[in-house]
C-alpha cells in the first residue's frame, strides 16, 4: 500500500522531520496524511515526512510505514531532512534541538511559544548567518494566522495597541465560573478532566503562557526584540465566582487578557484580568476559543478568533508554515 505521507517523486519533494509525537505531533501528522493534496498543491511541490523523532508511539496516529527513532537529535543530523518541526516542547532541550538543525542548514517549523519568546533573539541570529527560516505560526493562538497578518497583511499600518484571548485553558475556567456558577478550583479541576488543563497547570493559570505569546506578537507589531522579561504578569487564579458576578450585574465580563500598546515611552506589555463591556465581541469569546484585536493607524480594529490550542487548531497552523518556508507555487 503506497505512504499517504510520501510523495511519488520524492525528488521534488520537501522533505520533513517531525520531532515530538504527543498531541500536536500527532495531529499534525494526521492532518498531513488527510490534505496531502492540498498541502502539496499550495506549496507548488509535495512535503513529505521521511522520518519522526518520539520517545515513543502515539496510538492517535498511524507512523508504522515512517522512519522513526527514539533520538530526537538523529532528525536534526539526518541529511535527508529540509525541515525540522519542533513539537517537543520546554526551552532546553528543545532549544539544543533548533541550534542543532540551523547549524546542519534545516528550516525549522515550531509551535513553541516558550522557546520563541525566552530564546528568539538568539535563535533568528544564528538562522540569519545559515541562511535558513524559522517558522512560528503554531506558537501563537493555534490555527489564528495571526504571525502572518501581523508579518504581511498589516504591514503598511502603524500599529498602536493589540490585545487578546490567547490562553484557551484561562479562557475556559472564566466561562465555567460565569455560565456555570463554579468556583475557580472546581472549574481547573474540569479543565483537567477535559485535558484543557495540564497536571501543573501555572503556565495557563498564572499568565506565564500568555505572556510569551504577547511577546512574539508584540515583537511583530512594534518591530522590536522579544522581551519577555519586561511583560506584567498575572494571572486568573485570583478571579472569585463572586468577582464574576459582579462584573456581570455591572455589564461586563472578566477575561484574561495581554495587551501591548505604543506609548510615548515605549511599548507597555501587560497580561491581566481586564473587565470588558458585555457589548464588546471579545468579551463574547468563550470556552477555549482564542482572539486578538488589532488596531492600526489605517484600518483601525480587527479581530482575529478561533481555535487556539490543541490538535485542532495548532497542527494546521504547521502546514501554513511549511508554506511559509517552501513558498507558493510559482
Amino acid at each position: 500500500m503506497a505512504n499517504p505521507l510520501q510523495a511519488e517523486n520524492p525528488r521534488r519533494a520537501v522533505r520533513i522531520g517531525i520531532c515530538g509525537l504527543g498531541t500536536v505531533g500527532s495531529g499534525t501528522v494526521n492532518v498531513m496524511a488527510r490534505n496531502f493534496d492540498e498541502i502539496a498543491a499550495r506549496c507548488g511541490r509535495p512535503v513529505e515526512i521521511v522520518q519522526i523523532g518520539a520517545r515513543r508511539d502515539n496510538p492517535a496516529c498511524d507512523t508504522s510505514q515512517l522512519d522513526t527513532t527514539r533520538e530526537i537529535f538523529d532528525v536534526a543530523n539526518n541529511p535527508d531532512v529540509d525541515i525540522l518541526v519542533e513539537l517537543i516542547g520546554g526551552t532546553t532541550v528543545a532549544r539544543e534541538l533548533v541550534l542543532a538543525a540551523i547549524e546542519n542548514g534545516k528550516h525549522v517549523v515550531t509551535a513553541n511559544k516558550a522557546l520563541i519568546a525566552e530564546h528568539g533573539n538568539e535563535l533568528f541570529a544564528a538562522a540569519a548567518d545559515k541562511g535558513v527560516t524559522i517558522a512560528y505560526e503554531a506558537a501563537v493562538a493555534g490555527g489564528i494566522p495571526i504571525i502572518k497578518s501581523l508579518r504581511e497583511g498589516l504591514v503598511g499600518n502603524r500599529i498602536q495597541w493589540l490585545a487578546g484571548i490567547i490562553n484557551g485553558t484561562g479562557n475556559y475556567i472564566l466561562t465555567e465560573m460565569r455560565e456555570k456558577g463554579r468556583g475557580f478550583a472546581e472549574a481547573l479541576s474540569q479543565a483537567q478532566q477535559l485535558g484543557y488543563a495540564e497536571a501543573d497547570p501555572t503556565f495557563d493559570v498564572e499568565g506565564i503562557d500568555a505572556a510569551h505569546k504577547l511577546v512574539i506578537m508584540a515583537s511583530l507589531a512594534f518591530a522590536m526584540p522579544l522581551a519577555f522579561d519586561k511583560v506584567y504578569t498575572e494571572g486568573i487564579s485570583g478571579v472569585s465566582s463572586e468577582d464574576i458576578r459582579y462584573a456581570d450585574e455591572l455589564g461586563y465580563r472578566i477575561k484574561h487578557l495581554g495587551i501591548a500598546r505604543r506609548t510615548e515611552q515605549g511599548v507597555e506589555l501587560r497580561v491581566h484580568p481586564t473587565l470588558i463591556p458585555q457589548r464588546r465581541l471579545i468579551a463574547n469569546v468563550n470556552g477555549v476559543m482564542n482572539a486578538v484585536l488589532v488596531n492600526g493607524d489605517a484600518v483601525g480594529p480587527t479581530l482575529y478568533y478561533g481555535a487556539g490550542a490543541g490538535a485542532r487548531g495548532t497542527a494546521p497552523a504547521g502546514g501554513g508554515a511549511y508554506g511559509a518556508v517552501v513558498g507558493p507555487p510559482a
